[in-house]
């Protein structure tokens, strides 16, 4: 089993950059695909970004190809998400994946969210 925290969420401006953190407990860390999701009020949970365990696979929603960078520190036990431009839109609690089974991009494990508001 994983532990997952995120943080770097907070207030940006329209057009603005944010960077999350998501840090996994465990010495398993790179056994794991990790994803990033989100979910806006009143909207479904929307996976938004994924690589593989090594970090030479990515997956990226077609709404945030070219804007937002997933990239992992195995060594850290860290992946995180690169948002750049952000629009009102996006504004969301953003969250944190591992997979189950680990390899795969089936979420099992799921850290508690990190606020993310983008004023118009």
């Amino acid at each position: 089993q994983v532990q997952l925290v995120e943080s770097g969420g907070g207030l940006v401006q329209a057009g603005g950059s944010l960077t999350l953190s998501c840090t996994a407990s465990g010495r398993t860390f790179s056994s794991y695909a990790m994803g990033w999701s989100r979910q806006a009020p009143g909207k479904e949970r929307e996976l938004v970004a994924a690589i593989s365990r090594s970090g030479s696979s990515t997956y990226y929603a077609d709404s945030v190809k070219g804007r937002f960078t997933i990239s992992r520190d195995n060594a850290k036990n860290t992946v995180y998400l690169q948002m750049n431009s952000l629009k009102p839109e996006e504004t969301a609690v953003y969250y944190c994946a591992a997979g189950n089974p680990p390899s795969s991009y089936s979420w099992g494990y799921w850290g508690q969210g990190t606020q993310v508001t983008v004023s118009s």
